[in-house]
């Protein structure tokens, strides 16, 4: 293999040594893959939410396989800020590879608490501003849906965040996904992360109610990657390529191939999810996946990928 290739990649104000994240909800707060992998082997991981109060979740079911993916409808459950400062942050502060904290709440002043509170904490990146979650009662969807409280709640917590780095989550369950992105890089956000799940549904035929004790839940896996991927390139050809924003590319990930693909779309980074339930060190692999495909391509620098859809 070439030793003179660089997949490393600038995403916003930090260099990372790959363009490989995992994507929130999938893999706890880190300790939860180590049986499995080197953490630090990733470019960036992602945290589960963490919201103000500890949250319980839905009731289950709240997970069921599809043909092609799976819903699942958590309801946010984590165990709370300060619990998540006092059992969580000294595992995190650790690892060498960024961390960036999913950020959820119900009102935008849980958000900023969040935010603010955390700011201050050296072993966190950023933050991934969760606006988007599908199987939360109240809150999250309808944030991520209205452009006039993107830009409110990108704005308020871009101040709290101090000098973190915020990206904001979208969602695909919109008429036009630029129209919110342009909303929330205006607003101030650093990065985009794209897409959430898409709201779904799935029937028992026998007793004729919905599997997911919540009725709905969030679309993941395979099933959404096409979407997914034409919605990273829409947002990085109409808002981001102008502004230098990056994009954190996900929705269906599970191999190398699907990496390439979202980067060729306008993905700076992407993020595994789904995959990871069926093979938790899925990640590492895609890392060595992208520096055969490079190397087989010649590609010397991963950069020249990015948003290179003829």
């Amino acid at each position: 293999m070439n030793e003179t290739m660089d997949i490393s990649i600038d995403f916003s104000r930090l260099k990372l040594a790959n363009p490989v994240f995992t994507a929130s909800g999938t893999c706890g707060y880190a300790e939860e893959l180590a049986d499995f992998m080197d953490v630090n082997q990733l470019g960036g991981f992602i945290t589960k939410s963490v919201t103000v109060k500890p949250r319980m979740g839905n009731d289950t079911p709240r997970v069921v396989e599809t043909d092609s993916g799976m819903l699942n409808a958590i309801g946010l459950a984590n165990l709370g800020l300060e619990a998540f400062i006092q059992e969580k942050l000294p595992a995190i502060s650790k690892l060498t590879v960024p961390v960036f904290v999913n950020v959820a709440g119900e009102t935008i002043e849980d958000y900023v608490a969040v935010a603010q509170r955390l700011a201050t904490e050296q072993a966190i990146a950023g933050f991934e501003l969760n606006i988007s979650c599908p199987n939360v009662a109240k809150g999250g969807l309808s944030f991520g849906t209205d452009p006039a409280q993107v830009t409110e709640i990108t704005s308020a917590v871009k101040q709290a965040a101090g000098d973190k780095i915020l990206m904001v989550k979208l969602s695909p369950c919109v008429t036009d996904i630029s129209v919110i992105a342009r909303a929330a890089v205006e607003a101030g956000a650093d990065v985009l992360s794209l897409v959430n799940t898409f709201t779904a549904m799935v029937i028992d035929i026998e007793s004729r109610k919905p599997v997911l004790a919540n009725r709905t839940g969030g679309l993941s896996g395979p099933a959404i990657k096409p979407i997914a991927v034409y919605m990273v390139n829409k947002v990085f050809n109409e808002v981001t390529k102008e502004r230098g924003i990056p994009i954190l590319g996900l929705g269906g990930i599970r191999t190398a191939s699907d990496a390439v693909e979202f980067i060729i779309a306008g993905a700076t980074a992407v993020a595994i999810g789904t995959a990871n339930f069926v093979e938790p060190n899925c990640a590492v692999k895609i890392i060595e996946g992208i520096k055969k495909y490079c190397d087989g391509k010649e590609i010397k620098n991963i950069r020249e990928l990015i948003g290179s859809l003829e």
